[in-house]
């Protein structure tokens, strides 16, 4: 399967984002990729507070991202906001394509390091799988990349690729703990991750005192076995990767530990 890691920064201007989103898929598409993963929060970065950007899945926003991914023929994973209850909103995946239809919200909140999540966002409450090219994908964001038990449960219930797109926060030791959290997640699950961030915002962006959209870059391709096949620098780019799929089974097969695991999760798709 070729995939293409679209590691862009958004803005707060959901317009301005989709123009760059329409074009990069355009680009993937005509590099062969089959399936094209975008950042977290790309409909609106984070530096916005989350409601005045919220849409919902049928709003113009996602339709437009919707239209480009089946005029294209590739399935699209990429990062917005939806209107949720009381006053917040949910962190949503839209994964559209040609015989692809689905959403994932994000189920752990990143409160944590002194941020709360949760002031702005509900969380979800149910694991998503899909099917692209008769490959089995699970749905992941960002914070739940620290969570092993969600990435066993997805390979437990048939996942071979998990995508985590991220706007994964800079600071102190963060680019090293992404690093080692994309390779264990692939070697706890036995699959392929596939983790997209945003890319590091430009130095000058927005204006001093703003609190700037976040992202690392450094999107990562972990094998099954815990193996870097992919890391990008910090910069926007547009990354294509053929992912072996074969490697999956063949590390099912060697290290089952899917199959050898005492523990079962409480969480269903």
């Amino acid at each position: 399967m070729r995939v293409a890691l679209a590691q862009f920064t958004a803005t707060t201007e959901p317009a301005q984002n989709l123009e760059l989103v329409l074009d990069q898929v355009v680009r993937a598409a005509d590099a062969g990729a089959r399936l094209v993963v975008f950042p977290e929060a790309m409909s609106c970065s984070f530096a916005r507070p989350r409601v005045e950007a919220a849409e919902p899945l049928d709003g113009p926003w996602a339709r437009a991202v919707r239209a480009a991914a089946a005029e294209a023929g590739v399935t699209v994973v990429i990062g917005l906001f939806t209107p949720g209850e009381s006053g917040r909103v949910r962190n949503t995946l839209l994964v559209t394509g040609p015989e692809v239809e689905a959403h994932y919200d994000k189920l752990h909140l990143f409160d944590a390091y002194g941020y709360a999540e949760s002031d702005q966002i509900e969380p979800g409450d149910r694991l998503v799988l899909v099917e692209v090219d008769g490959v089995r994908i699970g749905l992941a964001t960002c914070y739940d990349i620290r969570f092993a038990e969600q990435f066993k449960a997805l390979a437990a219930q048939g996942a071979e690729v998990i995508v985590v797109p991220s706007s994964w926060a800079p600071g102190e030791r963060k680019l090293d703990q992404w690093r080692l959290l994309a390779g264990a997640r692939a070697l706890d699950s036995t699959s392929i991750v596939v983790a997209v961030d945003q890319a590091q915002p430009a130095a000058d962006d927005p204006a001093p005192g703003a609190r700037k959209p976040t992202g690392v870059g450094h999107s990562i391709v972990a094998s099954p076995l815990g193996e870097i096949l992919l890391e990008l620098g910090p910069d926007p780019e547009l990354a294509i990767i053929d992912l072996d799929l074969g490697t999956i089974a063949a590390a099912r097969a060697a290290l089952p530990v899917l199959g050898n695991s005492r523990f079962s999760s409480s969480l269903r798709a």
